[in-house]
């Protein structure tokens, strides 16, 4: 797969360093910087994209969510209004009674595996993989793993279902 890599500072978005696949679609607002971005995906307005996150092709990032350092999005997932990715399993301001660095905190990864769909308000903890095919419900908090083809709500999320094999 081939990328173009995008920088743009405008009153309207702040693209650096940013990987795009052909046919990417930024809307307006958007904060993204060190990432890359696979073909045919959109993202809506008001997202932050942080660096050395990945997002697949085909997918839809719907307005207000954060991406953050660390997070992996496969191909074909659909991700929710004012979704948010945590990466730091203790975040803290302060280290030692200093400012913390980059260098106080462990980037702990997060997956969101093909076809999975996360639905708006949605916040995933970090170290989490959610599975191909999974659905995340409106408002749930994602503390542990969802198995491929679950459909989780709550919080914590719980299983609800598994979808059918062919849903998946």
């Amino acid at each position: 797969m081939s990328f173009t890599v995008l920088n743009e500072d405008s009153p309207r978005r702040s693209l650096v360093n940013v990987r795009v696949g052909a046919g990417v679609k930024i809307f307006n607002f958007v904060n993204a910087y060190g990432c890359e971005i696979g073909a045919n995906t959109k993202i809506g307005t008001f997202v932050e994209i942080q660096k050395n996150a990945r997002i697949g092709a085909n997918c839809k990032i719907s307005s207000h969510s954060f991406v953050c350092e660390g997070v992996e999005i496969a191909d074909d997932v659909f991700i929710g209004h004012n979704v948010t990715f945590i990466n730091d399993r203790f975040p803290r301001a302060t280290a030692g009674g200093k400012l913390q660095s980059e260098a106080d905190w462990k980037c702990e990864p997060t997956r969101v595996e093909r076809g999975a769909s996360i639905g708006s308000s949605a916040t995933i903890l970090c170290g989490v993989t959610i599975g191909a095919g999974a659905v995340v419900g409106a408002g749930s908090m994602v503390t542990k793993d969802v198995p491929p083809g679950a459909v989780v709500a709550g919080n914590p999320a719980r299983l609800l279902r598994r979808k059918a094999p062919d849903l998946a």
